[in-house]
């Protein structure tokens, strides 16, 4: 497959297709259209950025121009790929048709969904708990409903969406055409093939745990107190938008309004944001408006605007495939992009990870093994400034027993060894003192203990008392 002129391609959806740009078709459109114009099931995975949505957009627009009556359901894991992807279809469909469409996604209005739906869409893009909501309401009706596409389904799983799914393909007739895509394929997504397609033919295009090529990773060794400048010396080296990604919602905001404040047009996006709020940050960020959008892993996925050039990482993601999705919003359709890492000393373990799931044959030779840790010092560990002398006891800390740390049970700590321990690392150490018990009411310190004379005489025993003679046992 050369072009899109030799799939037999509606002659509106290829005059779309050409006022798109859409000339050469990417690896993944090339082995996905042409078997979803026969109607069969596909299981597809590539990388990200490399047209997925319009490799199942086209057969889905075919279908609906096709078919008078048949309508297509798009299930999506966030609310802003669905409003991308509702844009693309809408464009592939053409200004002029009168196919309608409905986008059925959280924090929007529900009288405004519910007047979509009264129109009798043809076109459902949603998530699937709103479209969940509207079966349940009965509100939604997918009695006709031939044409299913379920993208990011690794993602929706993730998001707990899978009773929601469940639900909504059992409202699904059994006689119709489903395409998935997921950007893993662990062995829950397989078993939600084997149960939701039929026959389904497996399509995988380059390596779903590795960037794309044309990508320029660059890694930045700092400190938590230095990284906005190594930010800011990043905007300064790098014309064009900018997204930076962060590890909260609080982050987001404050790191926003620092960069505004240095002079730089930035916003932040979230999920604590309103709907309509998230789309006027996304659109100034499209339109130029903003250069720099700040964001956490709620944009890493689905965010496709052409003109970013860099990808800062400012916070490394908590989960190494969310590294791939993060960097895959620059080189974008074969451009050229660059994501930025900055790395802290606390960041080690997580960018080990993210590393070996790059590469399966990662070696981290950052940390010496234990045959070398020590060759300069012949193998033999000596005493360091500041860590005891010869003379003070060795300080027992919690893992000194060499079985403790490997699960020995034989442990005790006593008082000299937290006596030494303190003292080795600079602290004095004195017993602590023992308290007086409390006085009773009116004794006093001097003279006896009472500080009343009336009081010691009314304690004192007369004069005439003798204590008991002590008794003598003979053998």
């Amino acid at each position: 497959m050369e072009n899109f002129k030799s799939l037999g391609l509606p002659e509106s959806l290829m005059h779309c297709l050409e006022h798109m740009n859409f000339k050469v078709p990417t690896p993944i459109q090339a082995e996905t259209i042409p078997l979803a114009l026969q109607g069969k099931d596909i299981l597809g995975s590539a990388q990200t950025g490399t047209g997925k949505t319009a490799a199942f957009g086209i057969p889905l627009v075919s279908y609906l121009l096709n078919s008078p009556t048949g309508s297509a359901v798009v299930l999506l894991p966030t609310r802003e790929l669905a409003t991308q992807v509702l844009d693309t279809l809408k464009k592939l469909l053409g200004r002029k048709s009168v196919i309608k469409s409905a986008l059925l996604i959280g924090g929007e209005p529900m009288p405004r969904q519910l007047r979509d739906l009264h129109a009798k869409p043809r076109l459902i893009v949603g998530t699937p708990g709103r479209v969940n909501d509207h079966l349940e309401r009965g509100t939604l009706k997918l009695d006709h409903t031939k044409f299913l596409v379920l993208d990011e389904t690794d993602r929706m799983l993730d998001m707990g969406f899978s009773v929601q799914l469940e639900r909504i393909v059992k409202c699904l007739p059994k006689n119709r055409q489903t395409l998935m895509f997921s950007a893993t394929m662990a062995d829950s997504i397989v078993k939600m093939a084997q149960k939701y397609l039929n026959d389904p033919v497996r399509i995988s295009v380059g390596s779903t745990t590795a960037p794309i090529e044309k990508i320029k990773q660059i890694i930045i060794n700092t400190t938590d107190a230095e990284k906005y400048d190594c930010l800011e010396k990043q905007l300064g080296l790098v014309h064009g938008s900018f997204v930076v990604f962060v590890k909260t919602k609080f982050a987001t905001e404050k790191l926003a309004k620092k960069l505004r404040e240095t002079g730089h047009t930035a916003d932040a996006i979230n999920g604590d944001l309103r709907q309509n709020k998230r789309d006027n940050v996304i659109k100034h960020f499209r339109n130029g408006k903003n250069r720099i959008l700040v964001a956490t892993d709620v944009a890493a996925r689905g965010l496709d605007i052409p003109h970013i050039e860099c990808v800062v990482n400012f916070d490394l993601p908590q989960c190494p495939e969310d590294y791939i999705h993060r960097i895959g919003r620059t080189g974008r359709a074969g451009a050229e992009g660059t994501a930025v890492n900055l790395i802290t000393p606390a960041d080690r373990g997580r960018w080990r990870d993210i590393c070996r799931l790059i590469d399966p044959n990662f070696i981290d030779d950052s940390r010496p093994s234990p045959a070398n840790k020590n060759k300069k010092n012949g193998g033999v560990r000596r005493r360091g400034p500041g860590e005891g002398n010869a003379h003070k006891p060795r300080a027992e800390g919690r893992f000194s027993h060499p079985k403790s740390h490997r699960g020995g049970s034989e442990f005790k700590r006593s008082a000299s060894s937290k006596t030494a321990a303190r003292e080795n690392n600079g602290e004095s150490y004195a017993p602590p003192k023992k308290k007086n018990p409390p006085r009773e009411e009116g004794r006093s310190k001097r003279s006896g203990g009472f500080k009343d004379a009336a009081i010691r005489k009314s304690f004192a025993k007369p004069s005439n008392e003798r204590r008991p003679a002590k008794r003598s046992f003979a053998s």
